[in-house]
């Protein structure tokens, strides 16, 4: 019987996107590398269990950064103290490069040197700047992974930053040398993540996302392997059933994990199966029954600003002549441009719909599709 808690680990999948910022995989990442999938799927138990010590096993220096952490500060601030507390561990090195650096750097790293303490970045040094000191320092690779990077583009501050690790990135990597910055970032909303990588004058303009691949059967089958060691020979899961239940919340391992700490604490071997796919089913019900229940409290024209940006995805454009005729339709009542602006100002407080710095909207969770897709069918039925 184990005395360590349940752990799955994927270095393999870690190290392909080693591979893939340095341009030796499959996958072409040196521009960076764009991770997108839903929340609670295990992407962020992936970057600090997995890829950050891969990162570390191959001397790269690292940066993480969860842009979720805090959301009432500022993304470009959290990721500047960071930056800025990774530094500080090359204080006694930044020191001596400010007495040895040409005239053009001894600015940047004088008054880094002297800022070290500080919990923000010198006036005159920018996050780009802060980046190419600390290549310097460390004398390694620099890897800037940024948890949730949809979360920048929400102020004008984090488009900022942004720009600067894109500028910091280009500078750092031309030439004929190997490329001594990578820079990672996840998302839990594609159409959010999108947003820097679609448009030319967004920062990382012809970047590709790619989807995170969700867990599999492999890790239900190691966690009922797991799970079974602590119990009775006669209330023993069965993989088949445990993979089933997983599928059915969405490959989400923490629902899997309260679906069976109940059952199992229950213990009821005779009906396993039952229980299992009925609790999966149940919690997922519960779900949805909450996201219903906020559905149903919206105005009429909520509802119908909602729905339209529910059908169009990443297309959604509010104000368009097609989608006022189509909030009219939906509400029963005529829709105008100020009622689709109070709407929408009205889900963003309801943690409902999010909105870019520069005015995109998005759904803020994007597991609503399935509910409202759901939704549709048992209405069509």
């Amino acid at each position: 019987m184990s005395a360590q808690p349940f752990k799955f680990q994927r270095p393999e999948l870690a190290n392909g996107y080693c591979e893939a910022l340095q341009g030796t995989g499959i996958l072409d990442a040196r521009s960076g590398l764009f991770l997108a999938a839903p929340r609670r799927t295990g992407k962020s138990t992936f970057l600090r269990e997995d890829l950050l010590p891969v990162l570390e096993h191959r001397g790269w220096t690292t940066v993480y950064v969860d842009l979720w952490s805090n959301k009432a500060t500022d993304p470009a601030v959290l990721i500047a103290n960071e930056v800025k507390n990774t530094l500080a561990k090359f204080a006694g090195i930044i020191t001596k490069l400010a007495k040895s650096a040409g005239l053009e750097k001894v600015n940047v790293f004088g008054a880094l040197s002297l800022n070290l303490s500080s919990l923000s970045l010198p006036e005159n040094v920018t996050l780009a700047d802060a980046l190419e000191a600390l290549v310097v320092a460390a004398d390694t690779p620099v890897v800037v992974v940024i948890d949730e990077a949809q979360h920048a583009i929400s102020t004008p501050a984090g488009m900022d930053a942004m720009f600067a690790l894109k500028a910091a990135r280009d500078r750092m990597n031309q030439g004929a040398d190997a490329h001594r910055l990578f820079l990672v970032f996840t998302g839990s909303n594609q159409d959010k993540l999108s947003r820097l990588v679609l448009k030319k004058d967004q920062p990382f303009y012809g970047c590709r996302i790619t989807k995170f691949p969700l867990l599999d059967r492999r890790f239900s089958d190691n966690f009922t392997d797991f799970i079974n060691t602590k119990l009775a020979p006669d209330n023993q899961f069965t993989k088949e059933d445990v993979f089933a239940a997983f599928k059915l919340v969405g490959h989400r391992p923490e629902m899997l994990r309260n679906i069976i700490a109940d059952l199992a604490l229950d213990g009821g071997a005779r009906t396993l199966a039952e229980q299992l796919k009925a609790g999966a089913a149940a919690f997922r019900e519960r779900i949805w029954g909450a996201m219903e229940s906020e559905f149903a409290a919206l105005t009429a024209i909520q509802r119908a600003v909602l729905e339209r940006m529910l059908q169009q995805g990443a297309q959604y454009s509010p104000f368009t002549e097609a989608s006022l005729k189509a909030y009219t339709a939906l509400a029963g009542q005529e829709v105008t441009v100020p009622d689709v602006q109070g709407a929408l100002n009205a889900l963003r407080q309801k943690n409902l719909v999010w909105q870019a710095a520069y005015g995109d909207y998005a759904l803020e969770d994007e597991s609503m599709v399935l509910w409202y897709q759901n939704r549709l069918a048992a209405n069509a039925s």
